[in-house]
């Protein structure tokens, strides 16, 4: 019961989020303050993992080569602190990094200049050199508000959201990750799913080759929106 609680309360907190950035973008922000998804043509699709790196990251890094595509890693800062080899080698695969808060505390519950001090630009420091124009930030549990959103815009930093949620943080059968993605995906889709569990690393072989098979080129975010 409780597990199906906090699955509950997970599900309307990101709803919630979207809607907010969707009003939000629209009424009082630029084009490029929040996203979550990037156009329809070519038919390219971003798939995004989060929370990392962890233990099993080499392996999802392994999988994504032998399919031959490219994602999106939103990485912990105080995780790529501990673990900065692992940084190096994402990067070194052809890989996108790109921050998800330093600590993985709620941007919404931030005050403005811990936001952009101890969670934006700490965890950015720890990245490799952005090539493109505007760097991307996910908050964590896609939590944002108001404030968190023009923090993030302000300084310089596009929120990231989805259009497609594995759900994989919910469900623990490799199967039912897939029927979360390969069913839902369109083009120009942003896919969430999650780094360190073993059964998103089972699903994932399956998801890129039945994503690729349908005719959808797996990029990174900044390739997908062009940011």
């Amino acid at each position: 019961m409780l597990a199906e609680r906090v699955s509950l309360a997970r599900s309307a907190v990101a709803a919630t989020s979207r809607r907010l950035a969707t009003s939000v973008a629209e009424a009082t922000l630029p084009r490029s303050a929040a996203v979550w998804r990037g156009p329809s043509q070519p038919r390219r699709v971003a798939l995004t993992f989060d929370d990392g790196p962890m233990d099993l990251t080499r392996d999802y890094l392994d999988v994504l080569e032998r399919g031959g595509a490219r994602a999106t890693f939103f990485v912990v800062g105080d995780l790529c602190a501990r673990s900065p080899e692992l940084v190096d080698e994402i990067a070194l695969r052809g890989h996108e990094l790109a921050g998800h808060g330093y600590t993985h505390r709620p941007f919404p519950d931030l005050a403005r200049e811990g936001l952009l001090t101890e969670e934006l630009e700490r965890t950015a420091r720890l990245l490799p050199p952005r090539p493109r124009e505007r760097s991307i930030v996910r908050p964590p549990r896609g939590a944002v508000s108001l404030g968190s959103l023009f923090g993030c815009t302000r300084a310089g930093f596009t929120t990231v959201l989805w259009s497609v949620n594995s759900e994989d943080w919910r469900v623990k059968r490799a199967d039912d990750v897939v029927d979360a993605v390969v069913g839902r995906v369109e083009p120009g889709a942003i896919v969430l799913l999650h780094e360190g569990q073993p059964w998103t690393l089972e699903a994932l072989g399956t998801i890129v080759t039945r994503l690729k098979d349908d005719g959808h080129e797996l990029v990174t975010v900044g390739e997908l929106l062009g940011c």
